[in-house]
């Protein structure tokens, strides 16, 4: 079945609270069939932690849940999906596994009862050596104490509600005195000590070792017999970067799928990376076109003053890169301690030396590489460009790195080490910590933004997009992911704040002087997440309000300047709630509405650009469930809300909402003429005349032409003046508006109806 876009299904379980199951989406596959649909795209479906709200924490990989409906629910979706002709797109978490509640996870609780002697201690990542008896170090206490008030319950160790398994014969004495005997080692969370490699930091999430056959056949046998019963048309892939061999793990995969099947792997790449071509794989899950997409909206002009404002607030934005490496540094010394050590101790078991300055050496050669991570073909020359450098920048680091190259000759686990290092330092330091910090534009701060870059002109989107049809034409692009930090939409509307930088900037330093932030550079971050919400009517509901506070604690924590989650500061939170509750409930709230008053109509343009632009530029297109309709998500959880299908049925009906039309035109387009959006190239379409900036529209095939207009504040006071948009010759019906344009179609003319339009060729 050819993909020609997908849809994102969160799925959840009766016990996460709010369920989304296989019976639920089952009801509404006649909606996604009208709505012009080709794959429902789902979430996780093998068995996860019990109530997870999102399943990424996997405890068996070998079945799917019985709590979102089991292998029937599965198959009965599968077979009302094809009724109407949809497939089935599912996501997958080959790299951890979820082992916070062990009793849930039996390959984890077997390695902990048997130890090495246990059928599955090859499946994990674990360090043997790092307790000097050779057992399983878990960081899961509040302190070394806590062992002494363990208690013996039969077959299990006790303490609250942590429960481990007893080894068979080792079970008599205190809880102290039998925990000294067992396969694994308890201590206090906050030594820094894991015995096992972990997703990023995540404790509960143990890395599995998909380099090992054995342990890919083991959980990837659901994935294959989906395949062979022709359940499911593709797979996502979560997190490949955290593998030890990604194009190897790839490889395998292909095997069990087959040749048609569509794959695409969550790759974050940087602005300058190329996705290797080798990797037999369609292609991302598609954060390079978001940014590219939401780039396109950033108005350039507003530079300056956003960084003025940001200087002026006690910001420093030209320290931004230095601020990066050091937060990569920090993240490799402190949170991912563990995994250095490791990585320290393959270096000499490879070579036979030390060298005390080799962590060092490591933290700081990390914090010059710019990707997730280097050994893909395409990115040879990157580590030793980022050795080069370090030892620039800091000489006394020369010889231990010398020691470490050395080293990676010798012994390929060296490398590997280095690499997943790279990825989950990366993580903590940009996505988890930086895009927290950075106030400048904060709807730049996305997964796979680069924040430094302000927006995207036409010229790069057109010469991204047009490599992209020929290299990856069927590569995922998307807008709102689960893991996106704001909705699309939300997004749009602070984007608009880069065409409005004086005005926003004399706003923001009013609002400070009448109600001040406990830190202004705090502040400044989170008045534009505070925008980006606001109601048009004024009025904040309880539910939103409780959004914005659930925001602004994991805003301000993951930023990590004045509390953090380990230690959070109960003092400046309270300040910062107090703060929030003062501003939505004073004063300010009512400049706020006046300010989106002036503003929505220009935030709801770009965000219908963006949208249709996402929907027909190449590749395929994932709408992320609900954003067929305005939506105004936060980072996770907030983004995993459950979605008014009743209301989306109505409007889709109705035909009426702005963006639904667009959403259902432009599906509805890809299914009328697949060749055009596949495997019709790319071509732009420049417009004339003294706004000609202000409109991007680019060719599809020969038959379809897409413009979008942008930078609408600034047109506002000029208009359009003698702009056109030139049309290749015939006549051209926009489905959206339905008017037909021939020739040079002047811009006012064009966008009469909607900031957007549509364009098919008639006549042949």
């Amino acid at each position: 079945m050819r993909i020609q876009s997908t849809y994102r299904l969160q799925m959840r379980g009766p016990a996460s609270g709010e369920a989304f199951t296989f019976a639920d989406a089952e009801k509404l596959v006649d909606y996604f069939a009208e709505l012009g649909i080709s794959h429902l795209y789902l979430s996780p479906i093998l068995t996860a932690a019990e109530g997870s709200s999102h399943g990424y924490d996997v405890t068996d990989p070998t079945t799917v849940s019985a709590e979102l409906g089991g292998p029937e629910g599965l198959q009965r979706l599968a077979d009302a999906a094809h009724s109407r002709n949809l497939g089935l797109i599912v996501d997958i978490v080959p790299n951890h596994v979820g082992v916070d509640v062990p009793r849930q996870n039996r390959w984890w609780w077997d390695v902990l009862t048997y130890g090495r002697e246990s059928a599955f201690s090859s499946y994990f990542d674990i360090d043997w050596t790092l307790d000097p008896d050779g057992r399983i170090v878990l960081p899961v206490l509040g302190s070394d104490d806590d062992v002494a008030d363990l208690t013996v319950d039969g077959e299990v160790l006790r303490l609250g509600d942590l429960e481990y398994p007893i080894c068979p014969g080792t079970g008599d004495g205190t809880g102290a005195e039998v925990h000294d005997r067992q396969h694994y080692k308890l201590v206090g969370w906050r030594n820094g000590s894991c015995g096992y490699r972990r997703f990023f930091s995540i404790t509960s999430l143990a890395a599995l070792r998909q380099e090992d056959r054995t342990v890919f056949d083991a959980t990837h046998a659901e994935v294959g017999r989906w395949f062979a019963e022709n359940l499911v048309d593709g797979i996502r892939i979560d997190h490949p970067d955290g593998l030890s061999d990604p194009a190897g793990y790839l490889g395998w995969l292909r095997e069990i799928t087959g040749p048609q099947a569509w794959i695409v792997v969550e790759k974050i790449l940087a602005v300058d990376e190329p996705l290797d071509p080798s990797l037999p794989v369609a292609g991302t899950t598609g954060y390079d076109a978001l940014r590219e997409t939401g780039g396109l909206f950033v108005d350039p002009t507003g530079v300056e003053s956003l960084t003025s404002l940001v200087d002026s607030t006690g910001g420093d934005h030209a320290a931004a890169g230095e601020t990066a490496r050091a937060l990569k540094v920090k993240a490799v010394t402190e949170t991912l301690a563990s995994e250095l050590r490791r990585l320290r101790w393959a270096v000499v078991g490879a070579t036979g030396r030390d060298h005390d300055k080799l962590p060092d050496a490591v933290a700081a050669l990390l914090s010059h590489i710019g990707v997730y991570r280097s050994d893909y073909l395409t990115l040879t020359s990157v580590l030793p460009v980022a050795v080069a450098a370090t030892t620039s920048a800091q000489p006394e680091l020369a010889e231990p790195l010398a020691l470490f190259m050395t080293a990676m000759t010798r012994n390929v686990e060296v490398g590997v080490r280095l690499q997943q290092l790279c990825g989950a330092a990366t993580a903590k330091a940009m996505e988890d910590c930086l895009f927290y910090r950075d106030a400048r534009l904060v709807s730049l701060n996305e997964v796979g933004g680069e924040p430094e870059h302000f927006g995207v002109s036409a010229a790069e989107f057109h010469r991204r997009a047009a490599d992209r049809a020929a290299l990856w034409p069927h590569t995922m692009t998307t807008l709102t992911t689960h893991d996106t930090k704001r909705g699309e939409d939300v997004r749009a509307r602070i984007g608009v704040l880069s065409q409005v930088s004086s005005l926003w900037s004399e706003l923001v330093r009013g609002w400070e002087s009448t109600t001040p932030s406990p830190d202004p550079l705090t502040g400044l971050f989170l008045w534009q997440n505070i925008f980006g919400v606001w109601p048009a009517d004024g009025v904040v509901s309880t539910e939103l309000r409780q959004r914005l506070h659930g925001y602004t604690e994991k805003a301000i924590r993951e930023a990590a300047l004045h509390t953090t989650w380990n230690d959070p500061d109960a003092e400046f939170e309270a300040a910062v709630h107090d703060w929030l509750d003062a501003v939505l409930d004073g004063p300010v709230a009512m400049e706020l509405t006046a300010t989106l008053a002036r503003l929505d109509e220009h935030a709801r343009a770009d965000a219908l650009g963006q949208k249709l632009v996402a929907l027909t530029a190449p590749g395929v297109p994932d709408v992320y469930q609900g954003t067929e309709l305005w939506e105004d998500s936060l980072v996770d959880p907030d983004n995993r809300r459950p979605v008014d299908y009743a209301l989306r049925r109505e409007e889709l009906a109705a035909d009426s909402h702005p963006k639904m039309r667009v959403v259902r035109a432009a599906l509805r387009l890809r299914q009328q003429r697949p060749h055009t959006f596949l495997s019709g190239g790319y071509h732009p379409a420049p417009a004339e005349g003294e706004s000609a900036e202000h409109i991007v529209a680019f060719l599809r095939g020969d038959d379809v032409l897409v413009a979008v207009s942008r930078w609408r504040v600034r047109l506002a006071d000029s208009g359009w003046g003698d702009t056109t948009l030139p049309l290749p010759d015939g006549h051209w019906n926009d489905v959206l508006s339905g008017s037909t344009h021939i020739g040079e179609v002047p811009a006012g003319e064009l966008f009469g109806a909607l900031p957007v339009a549509l364009l098919v060729r008639s006549d042949g």
